[in-house]
């Protein structure tokens, strides 16, 4: 691993100027002044930093404090007026600069990382994390430290963990991680790739070695999202074009047109559990206790394999995955441990009462296709336990979801209760009721409880005969957004925990 070569203002100008993205400049003679450290965020500036003005919050007095704090260079949209001469670079788009600005300034970590990405409208963060223990699991093996991961849980890059806000950060921070993990001595890195990160450029500029596409469906349309499911799609496949082995799943809606886009992958590969002609196979996919077992069929091998993390749906993403890992060369003995011991923070986590009359499961699911999926199987595998629900709706986005969430819940569950996910700037009691309408339209009744805590305390105290309680939308994150703010909150499993317990004790 190279040390990390730090460049000037004048090689960042050029590069620019080479990429035909520079639209205006001047250094006042600094050119040859070093950058150590890029960012957008005025808090992190310190000496010789490269300032980057973005965002539709952006205000000039960031800038002013930036160069305060060190700042020696900013790039940006536009000229602002300061009161000292500081360098400036104007570009046409900040959203296509700043990935070529990230990966030059970090030397293109990526590069020297084996990087799995997984795309997909459901199963992402499952697939990462399933990724993570078998690869994990080969690394211990040669007693070498774990790997990445960069989800819509958390970030672990080898120097911090930290509870994420979004699935794929912003390009400079997303390339900070990378540099990190190469740092730390890290091999792999398994990553979340959502539409926005596409659609905004957060990837620009590199490669994954595989990335595996799950599936799609309705997802992410607001204004402030993708305007409609087409740009929700065609972002979606962006992903190929900077892939070097594709993982499709010929089980996805809009297989054709995904097939298709995949061909701008340098490799593709199916996978499938229905088509037999798949590359990857899975089939006698069935129930064992608890546990779920499938066998897969592939060139290298035709085997069985066990997941114990609940849920049918799961063999999908297993089977994506294992694609992955014997792509990367991972022997299956790793392969069939990691899956057996595979877990996912607030994913598919199940909770059980002493009597067993209440079965609590906490899952993230906040989309149409989780929520069939989830509902389906789980009644598919809990045939004699009756379906309650708690969730709720981002504020200000994804307004598809409300019709779509309730319509599912509404179908599948005997009562629903509606609490705060995420409401941002948006009244609680507005989103449920926008909610509520199509849950009452499938004849089902339901509650408005904005505390998610009071709500699963309901659920639990009202249960009546064998419920399984379906927890979605947070799963272990402790924080919810209220406002522009980040609010310290107990995530869903301590709620779970704890209202169990009351419910144990009195019975």
């Amino acid at each position: 691993m190279a040390e990390m070569r730090y460049y000037t203002i004048g090689e960042f100008a050029e590069l620019l100027k080479s990429r035909g993205m520079l639209a205006e400049c001047e250094l006042y003679g600094k050119e040859g002044t070093v950058i150590r450290l890029l960012t957008y965020d005025s808090r992190e500036v310190e000496a010789d930093t490269m300032f980057i003005c973005k965002g539709a919050a952006f205000k000039p007095v960031y800038l002013r404090n930036s160069v305060e704090q060190g700042a020696v260079c900013y790039v940006s949209g536009k000229k602002y007026e300061l009161e000292e001469e500081v360098p400036y670079l104007v570009v046409k788009d900040i959203r296509e600069a700043m990935p070529v600005l990230a990966n030059f300034f970090y030397n293109n970590p990526w590069e020297d990382l084996k990087v799995t990405g997984v795309g997909g409208t459901k199963g992402k963060s499952t697939s990462v994390y399933y990724m993570k223990a078998i690869v994990d699991d080969y690394l211990k093996a040669q007693n070498k430290i774990d790997s990445a991961v960069i989800s819509s849980i958390d970030i672990y890059d080898g120097k911090s963990k930290v509870e994420s806000h979004i699935t794929t950060p912003e390009a400079v921070e997303l390339q900070r991680h990378f540099r990190n993990a190469l740092d730390c001595g890290m091999e792999y890195v398994q990553m979340e790739i959502s539409s926005q990160a596409l659609k905004y450029n957060r990837v620009d500029g590199m490669m994954f070695d595989v990335a595996v596409f799950l599936n799609i469906s309705e997802d992410h349309i607001s204004p402030i999202e993708h305007v409609d499911f087409e740009d929700y799609f065609t972002s979606k496949m962006r992903m190929f074009a900077q892939t070097k082995t594709a993982a499709v799943n010929l089980d996805a809606d809009y297989i054709d047109r995904i097939l298709g886009a995949a061909e701008a992958a340098e490799e593709v590969i199916t996978f499938s559990t229905q088509d037999e002609k798949a590359d990857f196979y899975a089939y006698e996919i069935h129930k064992d206790g608890q546990n779920t077992r499938f066998k897969v069929r592939c060139t290298e091998f035709d085997e069985e394999f066990m997941l114990t993390m609940p849920g049918l749906f799961n063999v999908e993403n297993a089977l994506g995955v294992i694609v992955a890992a014997v792509k990367l060369g991972i022997p299956k003995e790793y392969i069939h441990s990691g899956l057996l011991r595979a877990r996912s923070n607030g994913r598919m986590e199940l909770y059980a009462s002493e009597d067993k009359k209440i079965l609590a499961i906490v899952d993230y699911a906040h989309n149409k296709l989780s929520f069939e999926k989830l509902f389906s199987s789980m009644r598919e595998e809990y045939p004699d336990y009756g379906i309650t629900a708690v969730f709720g709706c981002p504020g200000k986005k994804a307004l598809t979801r409300r019709r779509d969430l309730g319509t599912v819940a509404g179908q599948y569950a005997k009562k629903v209760y509606l609490a705060a996910e995420d409401p941002g700037y948006e009244p609680v009691e507005d989103i449920s009721r926008d909610i509520a309408q199509y849950v009452e339209a499938e004849g089902c009744p339901y509650e408005m409880i904005e505390d998610r805590g009071d709500a699963i305390k309901a659920a639990i105290e009202s249960a009546e005969g064998k419920t399984l309680l379906l927890i979605t939308g947070k799963g272990g994150e402790t924080r919810q957004k209220y406002g522009s703010d980040y609010l310290d909150c107990p995530s869903d499993v301590e709620y779970v925990l704890r209202y169990l317990d009351e419910y144990n004790k009195r019975q």
